[in-house]
């Protein structure tokens, strides 16, 4: 999952603005 692809925790945010530090 690319940071400007949609979440896949299903928040339909942007990668970068939901999960990324939690990776």
């Amino acid at each position: 999952v690319g940071r400007n692809d949609p979440c896949p925790c299903g928040s339909g945010k942007k990668y970068k603005k939901c999960c990324l530090r939690s990776t």
